[in-house]
């Protein structure tokens, strides 16, 4: 089930076929590390990054160059590129077969969630508590590229990504193939601890401005809200899917008997 690199890439932001570029010291890194993505096209560092590179790296041979080289490569005034950047391959996303079949434990849907920093977040969260994998509406979420790498600090290379064109359809999938799906909305009136069983569980977050879709809230199995008696109506996108990743991936470890983190789910493998 390895990530095999697109062939057809036209975005503005992938400078040849199937090759993008990453920056960040974890986001270079994790990517040198998966053989999914063969051996960098260009990899450029700073002096003290390039000589860290060499160490966990021998057979590679980085581009010593200044930050403001790496900056002015990447066409991104003020990115905060941690001395380091790669143009590497493109992971192609997974199947939705892959990552569901068969049912168990966590997957984590986005509906039209659109900014990199918070998908790329989610992703990290998502590997960080065991999930199987990430599912994004293909037309109406940020590419697996840069900023989003930079967000996910090496969860791009761990944890699989499915891009599907109807959610709704996928939804009525999962159900069939015994997934629950549990929706995320702050009117709910039911809580995440009152809903949430060992059973496994399809996170569905809807975008950071309007929430989940009417259609895509109708397909989940039910729907239930973070508790805030804070009194905040609603969280950032990717702080709401830490929170519930977190009270799911302990729902189901305390309910099986053993302790959440004895979830490893598949997030450490390099596969999608």
């Amino acid at each position: 089930m390895t990530r095999r690199p697109r062939r057809n890439d036209r975005r503005p932001d992938r400078p040849t076929g199937g090759a993008v570029w990453l920056w960040g010291w974890h986001a270079v890194q994790a990517a040198l590390a998966n053989p999914a993505r063969g051996a960098p096209q260009r990899l450029l560092a700073v002096p003290d990054r390039a000589r860290r590179l060499n160490e966990m790296f021998p057979a590679l041979r980085p581009e010593v160059v200044e930050a403001r080289v790496i900056e002015q490569t990447l066409g991104r005034s003020g990115v905060v590129h941690q001395g380091t950047a790669a143009l590497v391959s493109e992971l192609q996303p997974a199947s939705l077969a892959d990552l569901a079949q068969p049912a168990s434990g966590l997957l984590v849907m986005l509906d039209q969630a659109t900014d990199p920093q918070n998908v790329g977040a989610i992703f990290r969260s998502a590997a960080a508590f065991g999930a199987r994998g990430v599912i994004l509406q293909d037309r109406h979420a940020p590419p697996l590229t840069g900023a989003m790498a930079k967000a996910a600090a090496g969860a791009l290379e761990r944890i699989g990504c499915a891009r599907e064109v109807n959610l709704t359809r996928t939804l009525e999938k999962l159900s069939d193939w015994g997934w629950r799906c549990v929706g995320l909305d702050a009117k709910a009136p039911a809580t995440l601890d009152e809903i949430l069983d060992p059973r496994p569980t399809v996170l569905v977050l809807g975008s950071e401005d309007e929430g989940l879709r009417r259609l895509v809230s109708e397909h989940c199995d039910v729907l239930a809200r973070i508790p805030m008696p804070g009194g905040f109506e609603s969280l950032n996108v990717a702080t709401a899917a830490a929170i519930s990743l977190y009270a799911a991936q302990g729902a189901q470890g305390r309910a099986k008997g053993r302790q959440p983190s004895d979830q490893a789910g598949s997030s450490t493998a390099l596969r999608p």
